[in-house]
């Protein structure tokens, strides 16, 4: 889910080639929009498309045309035919591309079109928070979330003597390291120690910290400072490092999203963090079967809480559209009922209509995890991390360089931490300038 980078030239014909798109058909009243998602795969895609042709039939006058952009492109094409001003109307915007593009003012405010709307009344609590910023402006509605559970192996824990799965990182950490034993290649943990490694990496630190952390910026104290700056950062991340040398794959120094995934799915690791999308991954391997896996809530710091760092994204408008109000509604449609359900459900995500909870879907099975962290916020802590901020790219490439360092012994847990408090205490110095 990180796409950074595309073909300046194809981003510019892309735009060229959709510019004037978004316009009233000749000798009618139909309303044509231009929808642009980004998270891309020919599943996903015909899903949408499905989900339009709904929304098209109870709209007779208007009319939705899908981009779907290759994934690894998406947001710099997005980004481009932002720029140009027109020939977007709807579009997928994420957390981590709301910032810029809304500083950039490409973005709609829908806060005055959705004040009256009665979808407000069937999302939860984090789907209504996630919607507005700080400034409470409102670029995108949440279509889910990507929360971490642990997904752990139940034949390999009760092999190894446990009778249930960690609740807490020390736990992770001893089961991890009993059932680890590269010589028969079942390892214990699939450690994420390449692309996005600053994710895990920070989930640890602010379940050390989670009695102190802020709720509303997750990379903060109470008392305003950085969470790195904590002395229960340099044990959690201490606690993480251990994971890595005790009960880890060494080639998992360099191991993404995939390889995490196969780590897990092909029966060779034991314990994998990662969000509910992976659900349907697993389900469908032939390696582990259904009554060999499970998942179990986040697991917890040494004060028996942890934080559930959400990660997020929706749909939104386009500032440069020239028809609002018709993209307004196309947002209601897929955010709300029936549309939003099937999305979730197909996407795996976590949902964003408090009927979930009752829906067996996610009552039982893998899913049940979910609900359980939702039941018991007093104990898996919502907070919002700063994935807005203007740069959160950069962040997250010199996060992931240093946690790189880290496992391979060029960093200590105490350089990092000090080089990350200096490195936010600084931004948000300037950001007050």
């Amino acid at each position: 889910m990180r796409r950074r980078t595309a073909a300046l030239a194809l981003g510019t014909a892309a735009a060229m080639v959709l510019t004037g798109c978004s316009a009233m058909n000749p000798g009618d009243s139909t309303v044509t929009l231009t929808m642009v998602e980004s998270l891309t795969n020919p599943a996903r895609t015909d899903l949408l498309k499905k989900l339009i042709a709904d929304f098209e039939q109870q709209n007779s006058k208007i009319k939705v045309n899908l981009i779907s952009p290759p994934t690894e492109q998406a947001d710099q094409k997005i980004q481009q035919m932002l720029q140009s001003g027109s020939g977007v109307d709807a579009l997928e915007v994420r957390d981590i591309t709301v910032g810029p593009w809304s500083n950039n003012g490409w973005l709609y405010d829908m806060k005055k079109d959705l004040k009256g709307w009665k979808g407000w009344q069937a999302m939860t609590e984090n789907a209504v928070n996630a919607s507005e910023d700080a400034k409470g402006r409102t670029y995108f509605v949440p279509y889910g979330f990507y929360g971490l559970s642990l997904f752990y192996r139940t034949d390999l824990i009760k092999e190894a003597g446990f009778s249930k799965p960690p609740a807490s990182w020390d736990e992770l950490l001893e089961q991890a390291s009993a059932i680890h034993d590269p010589a028969k290649r079942r390892y214990g943990y699939a450690f994420r120690g390449g692309a996005n490694a600053n994710s895990n990496a920070t989930a640890v630190i602010e379940a050390y910290v989670a009695d102190k952390v802020d709720p509303a910026n997750g990379y903060k104290l109470k008392n305003g400072s950085t969470i790195f700056s904590a002395p229960e950062a340099q044990e959690a991340l201490e606690t993480y490092l251990k994971l890595f040398k005790q009960a880890s794959p060494k080639s998992s120094v360099s191991w993404g999203y995939p390889e995490m995934v196969e780590g897990f799915s092909n029966g060779s690791t034991a314990f994998l963090l990662q969000d509910p999308e992976v659900i349907a991954t697993v389900s469908e391997s032939k390696a582990v079967s259904k009554d060999q896996w499970d998942t179990a809530p986040l697991v917890a710091g040494p004060g028996g809480k942890t934080v559930q760092p959400l990660a997020t994204a929706g749909w939104g408008v386009a500032d440069g559209s020239e028809h609002k109000a018709e993209a307004v509604k196309l947002v209601e449609f897929l955010s709300q009922g029936e549309a939003s359900t099937t999305f979730t459900k197909e996407n795996s995500l976590v949902p964003i209509l408090k009927s979930a909870i009752d829906d067996p879907f996610y009552k039982t099975g893998p899913w049940s995890s979910y609900v359980t962290m939702t039941e018991h916020p007093e104990t898996y802590l919502n907070v919002r991390q700063p994935r807005g901020v203007a740069w959160w790219t950069e962040w997250e490439q010199k996060a992931d360089a240093d946690v790189q360092k880290l496992v391979l012994g060029k960093m200590t847990p105490k350089e990092l931490l000090a080089a990350w408090d200096a490195y936010w205490t600084e931004k948000w110095q300037q950001e007050k300038k």
